[in-house]
């Protein structure tokens, strides 16, 4: 089950973390979409958490990710760590015995979570997030999924975004997870714990609440009461505007991103995807009866967000926050 190139990383993880040499019983578990293989095994009657990254290319280094999954594991923010080898890009940590998370628990917990990491020591700067987004518009543009002139309209509202949006707030850049999904969220019946730290970096405290509140807030009354559970008092209209713009961001990012990089074997008719509900999608994610590791689910929740980022760029409240970030700016933003 463990690769061949890889059971001497593994021997020695377990004779420096142990003093074994092999587990009683192993487990592959497939939940996520990291590249890497991941493991439940069972070290002298307790069960743990084995991780081998497989890939040697640079992207796959874990020495970035590694690091902030230390300063998470060592402040309760993430499991603990038994064995990290950078080298040999193998780690053992606990392995939480998960439980079913319901949404109105997570509703309490999950801001307090977020206000934890967010408070961490500051993780590695990776780069900057937008300027990400901004490269993978061309490669969008080359894959013809929209004529022309509507992904040039979906490009033109972003801008408007990211004319006004600050996009290097050093206020608000802090240690994010970025990739807060339900798979990547463990509850052990009494707490939540975040896992797979591989998108990890110094970024937006925005991005992670804007995609915690795809899970968690319905309506604007609940995403107001899910920010000030997070902020600990009332938000304010510029607190909510910024919310509401990152949402808007992250609703094309997804669909730019998931449909720039799909990979099916002929051009793609985005008129025939299906479609639920985007709170049913995000419903049935929470619950882990959809996942994001099938290429229809993919397309499905890129269109799903595309809808969003088109019916909600052309409300009153998406000109009002546009507005009310760039007056906030102009007053006393700090920039650097």
């Amino acid at each position: 089950m463990i690769p061949e190139n890889k059971q001497a990383a593994v021997k020695k993880a377990l004779q420096t973390a142990f003093g074994v040499e092999t587990f009683k019983d192993i487990e592959q578990l497939h939940k996520g979409l990291s590249s890497a293989l991941v493991f439940k095994i069972i070290v002298q009657e307790k069960p743990y958490l084995l991780r081998v990254i497989t890939r040697t290319d640079a992207v796959a280094n874990p020495s970035f990710y590694y690091e902030c999954m230390k300063i998470a594991a060592e402040n309760g923010v993430a499991p603990r760590i038994i064995y990290m080898s950078i080298e040999d890009r193998v780690s053992i940590t606990d392995f939480i015995i998960e439980q079913p998370f319901p949404i109105v628990a997570a509703k309490e917990m999950m801001p307090q979570l977020l206000r934890k990491l967010h408070a961490l020591p500051k993780f590695a700067y990776r780069l900057n997030y937008f300027d990400s987004m901004e490269k993978f518009i061309p490669r969008f543009e080359a894959a013809n999924i929209l004529p022309a002139n509507e992904a040039k309209e979906l490009f033109n509202i972003y801008h408007r975004i990211t004319a006004v949006y600050p996009t290097n707030d050093q206020e608000n850049w802090v240690s994010c997870h970025n990739d807060s999904k339900p798979e990547n969220i463990v509850f052990d019946g009494m707490r939540p714990w975040f896992v797979d730290w591989e998108a990890a970096f110094l970024n937006d405290r925005y991005l992670d609440l804007a995609i915690q509140g795809n899970f968690l807030a319905e309506n604007e009354e609940e995403e107001k009461s899910f920010l000030e559970a997070y902020f600990g008092k009332p938000v304010d209209d510029y607190q909510f505007a910024r919310f509401f713009l990152m949402q808007q961001i992250l609703h094309l990012y997804y669909f730019v991103f998931l449909m720039a990089f799909d990979n099916g074997p002929k051009p793609l008719d985005i008129t025939a995807i299906r479609k639920r509900g985007f709170r049913q999608f995000h419903d049935g994610m929470w619950k882990g009866s959809i996942s994001l590791a099938f290429t229809d689910s993919k397309r499905e929740y890129a269109m799903l967000h595309l809808d969003q980022f088109q019916l909600k760029t052309q409300t009153k409240r998406f000109e009002d926050s546009l507005r009310i970030v760039q007056k906030h700016n102009r007053k006393n933003l700090k920039i650097y």
